[in-house]
């Protein structure tokens, strides 16, 4: 697991393509990065389902809940197919425009 953090956001790439383990290495060190918007960048795995990007539905919950952006970068499995928790994107740029803007919504109050 590799951390890069700029400013704010903390965009965390996977060098292995173990989604189970990721999810549990970003579990476990959760109380060091709970207070910044997260990327998760999955491009380069090439096989990816449904369920592996369901894998991270409870941290992406409870990511949002604590009103702090989670953002999941690939562009093999399409938002739509996906619960609302989950948000996906094709790049690492649309990853940085989806948390500023969520960030200008919470500054509103929505």
């Amino acid at each position: 697991m590799i951390l890069d953090k700029q400013e704010n956001i903390l965009i965390i790439t996977q060098e292995s393509t173990d989604i189970i383990e990721l999810v549990k290495k970003i579990g476990a060190s959760y109380d060091e990065i709970q207070h910044d918007n997260i990327i998760v960048n999955l491009f380069s795995f090439g096989n990816l389902t449904k369920s592996d990007l369901v894998e991270f539905l409870q941290l992406s919950k409870r990511h949002r809940e604590a009103k702090h952006s989670f953002v999941i970068v690939t562009n093999k499995i399409s938002t739509d197919d996906l619960p609302e928790a989950i948000m996906t994107v094709p790049t690492l740029q649309e990853a940085f425009d989806i948390i500023e803007m969520e960030e200008i919504e919470r500054d509103l109050g929505f």
